[in-house]
């Protein structure tokens, strides 16, 4: 059993050590284009991190909607798009609709907030 072990392992080594000559000549082969991959993964990065940025402004004004006892959080939409938040919905009043809007301007990241949707009952 010892003997096509070291047989079989004597192979794979082999097959290995010849190859390798053969996989440097072919990466050697292909030209190098580190610029435009560097400029795509820096855009996709900068779109991940805006696509984080405004998904984590978006959990936060509604998790701040949902703790203020005096706002309706479950009545109001938020969105977020490159830091601006719009607000749509349906709230009692005025009041209410205001306190939203300046609630949600003291989060950290929002650039704007756009409260056209935001109805009040009023």
């Amino acid at each position: 059993m010892k003997q096509p072990f070291t047989k079989w392992t004597f192979a794979a080594v082999a097959a290995t050590a010849l190859s390798l000559p053969l996989a440097n000549a072919a990466f050697a082969a292909t030209p190098v284009q580190s610029q435009p991959q560097m400029l795509a993964a820096n855009e996709k990065v900068d779109q991940a991190e805006e696509a984080v940025s405004d998904t984590w402004i978006t959990s936060k004004v509604k998790s701040s909607f949902l703790a203020d006892d005096s706002i309706s959080g479950l009545d109001i939409k938020v969105e977020t798009n490159k830091g601006v938040v719009s607000l749509s919905g349906v709230v009692p009043s005025d009041a209410e609709r205001d306190l939203a809007v300046q609630k949600a301007k003291t989060i950290k990241g929002v650039k704007a907030v756009s409260a056209d949707g935001l109805k009040s009952t009023e």
